[in-house]
């Protein structure tokens, strides 16, 4: 008997000193020698399962992103980039910039303009492909500033990948300073429906985007669809916009439609529910959206 009850003691004991007690791989193995300690000593066992600690709730995921092949190397590149944040990194599948910004052909030297640039996520990545030759010109609102942004801007500002980024606090109808002109590009990422309810004058803006562009420059915009048909509607309660109001909204403004990429669409996707960040929750990066590419015409 005393010898039965001393070989017991001796299983929790080393069940309790193999189990790591932080971590996700502490969970796994906690739970897997709690199991067999269980089966041995019964509520003993138990205990080891207690002691070790799950992993915290919010703890950042990290999906996997490759690149598609045919990406130039410059992007990938950049993505690629061993300083880089996990809270960026974590947002890579769901945005696939390897594949948006290779669509808009965004490269080394080049000088892109950026409306709502938020907190930075798109306008880092677009500062290392363009590279020690080129410029980005970051747009936001002081409201939006206020809201969320500035705190986070200042951090990013810190990283020696944004040392050529031009950081500018404007209006979003006159985005761009006097110095931003013959720009390679401008790129919007997920906010044209945001300038719809936010009662922008978009006429003025995508003047003002045509002005900046040199001939031949490249207009790119990706936002998350609404229903076809259905306009405005869902700009605020879904943050979801109708295609063919920003198709018809920008050839008004003289810029010629140059394609369109599937790479970010979601036939799964019922356009029934909020695409905003903080409401979308674990279907960040799901939503139906389309990519299009315009172009300000060459002079003749």
């Amino acid at each position: 008997m005393l010898r039965s009850s001393l070989l017991a003691l001796a299983l929790v004991a080393a069940c309790s000193k193999s189990s790591p007690s932080t971590g996700s791989a502490g969970s796994a193995s906690g739970s897997a020698a709690g199991s067999a300690a269980g089966s041995a000593t019964g509520s003993a066992g138990s205990a080891a399962v207690t002691d070790a600690a799950p992993p915290p709730p919010d703890a950042l995921v990290i999906p996997p992103y490759t690149p598609a092949a045919d990406v130039p190397e410059p992007i990938k590149a950049a993505i690629a980039a061993a300083d880089r944040t996990d809270k960026d990194r974590a947002l890579d599948a769901g945005r696939k910039p390897g594949e948006v910004f290779g669509f808009f052909k965004l490269a080394p030297g080049q000088k892109i303009g950026e409306l709502f640039s938020g907190t930075g996520y798109s306008t880092e990545l677009m500062a290392r492909i363009v590279g020690d030759a080129g410029v980005i010109y970051a747009q936001n609102t002081p409201e939006i500033m206020e809201k969320f942004a500035r705190a986070p801007w200042a951090q990013r500002m810190e990283h020696p990948a944004m040392k050529l980024v031009k950081f500018a606090e404007r209006a979003t109808e006159t985005p761009f300073p006097d110095d931003a002109k013959d720009l390679d590009a401008v790129i919007c990422i997920l906010n044209y429906h945001d300038f719809v309810w936010q009662k922008v004058d978009r006429a003025k803006l995508n003047a003002a985007v045509f002005a900046a562009l040199k001939p031949g420059g490249v207009y790119g915009i990706v936002d998350s669809s609404a229903a076809a048909g259905s306009g405005e509607r869902d700009t605020e309660t879904l943050h979801r916009i109708d295609q063919a109001v920003v198709e018809t909204e920008l050839k008004a403004a003289g810029f010629a439609l140059d394609a369109s990429s599937e790479v970010l669409r979601n036939p799964d996707d019922k356009r029934d529910w909020s695409s905003s960040p903080s409401a979308a929750g674990a279907r960040r990066g799901t939503s139906d959206r389309f990519v299009l590419r315009f172009v300000k015409p060459a002079k003749k």
